[in-house]
C-alpha cells in the first residue's frame, strides 16, 4: 500500500486531502464561494465582463411562482431546467421537445406538466442544492452543441472542464455523454472523460469509468486527436475566471454552441480530481510550477502563454 502511495506521489497525483488542505483552503476564501455556488450569480458576474453564457429565459424563486413556468417556456420546443445551487448535474432536466402537455427529455423519457411542477417544487425545497438549502429554478437556453462532437456523444451536450490555478489553465478535459450516463456529461454516471493537450487543444487518451478507451461506446468513433474549436478563446476564458471570483483554485465548465460559440456553463470552487485520470497525469507538478512562477504572470495573456509553453502532455499518455 505504501509503495502505491509513493508511486502516486512521484507521478504527481493530487488526492482529495491535499487538494482541500493545500489549494482550496489556502487559495479559496469562503466569502467568495456564493459567486460560484449560485449559478445565477455566476451568470451575472460573467455577463458584466463580456463572457457569454446560456440565455436565461426566467427564474422561479417561490412555490407560488411555479404556475408562471408555462409562460416562461411559452412555445419553446427545448430548454434546460436547473437548480441554481445544484452540483454534479443533479436536478437538471434537458427538454428536447414537447408533445401537448408532455415534455421529452434528452434521455428519451417523457414527463407531463404535473411531474414538471413536482420537480420544480423539489428544486425550490433544496432537494438538489448544496447543503439542502432552499433554492431557485433557472430556465435557460439549451445548447446546440458544436458539430465536432456529433460523432462522439450520445444525446446530451458535451462540456469542457479546465482546472485553473492562480489564473493559469493547468489541465483540461472534455466530458462526452454516453448511453450509460443517460446523456449527461458526468463521469461518475458513465460519461467519457478525454484529456485535452493544453498547447494544441487536441484530445488525448480517454477513460470510461476505470477503463482507458479509444472509441465512444455508442458511436464506435475515435475520441482521441479531436481538435477542440476556439481553443484559444476557451483558455482566455479560463485565465480570466479567477478575476471574476477571486478564487485561486477552481474549475470552469464551458460548452461549445453551434451558433454562439463558447459559453460559460458554471464555475466550481471544488473541482474534482478525475481530470488527472482523463489526462493520465497528476496535477501536482503543474500546480507547483505555477506557484513558483506566478509573480511573472500579470495578465490573462501571460497566463495562457505560460500554460501553452509548459503543459505539454505526459509522453505516457
Amino acid at each position: 500500500m505504501f509503495g502505491l502511495a509513493r508511486q502516486l506521489w512521484r507521478n504527481g497525483v493530487v488526492g482529495i486531502n491535499k487538494r482541500n488542505a493545500d489549494y482550496i483552503l489556502v487559495h479559496n476564501p469562503r466569502k467568495y464561494f456564493p459567486l460560484v455556488d449560485d449559478k445565477l450569480l455566476t451568470k451575472e458576474i460573467a455577463e458584466k465582463v463580456g463572457i457569454s453564457v446560456p440565455t436565461l429565459y426566467g427564474k422561479i424563486e417561490f412555490p407560488h411562482e411555479v404556475r408562471s413556468f408555462s409562460s416562461i417556456v411559452a412555445n419553446r420546443a427545448d430548454f434546460v431546467v436547473k437548480p441554481a445551487q445544484g452540483s454534479g448535474g443533479d436536478g437538471i432536466l434537458v427538454v428536447v421537445g414537447r408533445m401537448g402537455e408532455y415534455f421529452r427529455l434528452a434521455d428519451g423519457s417523457m414527463i407531463d406538466n404535473r411531474d414538471m411542477a413536482f420537480h420544480l417544487n423539489n428544486i425550490l425545497a433544496g432537494t438538489f442544492s448544496l447543503g439542502g438549502q432552499p433554492d431557485k429554478v433557472l430556465v435557460e437556453y439549451k445548447v446546440d452543441f458544436d458539430p465536432v462532437f456529433e460523432k462522439i456523444t450520445f444525446r446530451g451536450v458535451p462540456d469542457i472542464r479546465i482546472v485553473v490555478f492562480l489564473g493559469v489553465p493547468v489541465m483540461a478535459m472534455v466530458r462526452l455523454p454516453t448511453r450509460l450516463s443517460r446523456g449527461k456529461a458526468n463521469l461518475h454516471q458513465g460519461a467519457i472523460g478525454a484529456g485535452i493537450a493544453i498547447p494544441s487543444g487536441r484530445t488525448l487518451t480517454a477513460v470510461l469509468k476505470n477503463s482507458v478507451v479509444s472509441e465512444h461506446p455508442d458511436t464506435n468513433n475515435p475520441v482521441m486527436d479531436v481538435e477542440i474549436p476556439s481553443w484559444n478563446i476557451l483558455l482566455d476564458m479560463a485565465a480570466r475566471s479567477c478575476d471574476l471570483t477571486h478564487l485561486g483554485y477552481q474549475g470552469i465548465d464551458i460548452v461549445l454552441d453551434r451558433a454562439r460559440g463558447p459559453l460559460l456553463l458554471e464555475l466550481n470552487a471544488r473541482p474534482g480530481l478525475n481530470i488527472q485520470i482523463a489526462n493520465r497525469e497528476g496535477l501536482r507538478h503543474r500546480l507547483e510550477l505555477v506557484a513558483a512562477r506566478v509573480a511573472e504572470l500579470n495578465t490573462a495573456a501571460d497566463r495562457v502563454r505560460f500554460a501553452k509553453e509548459n503543459f505539454w502532455p505526459n509522453p505516457v499518455s
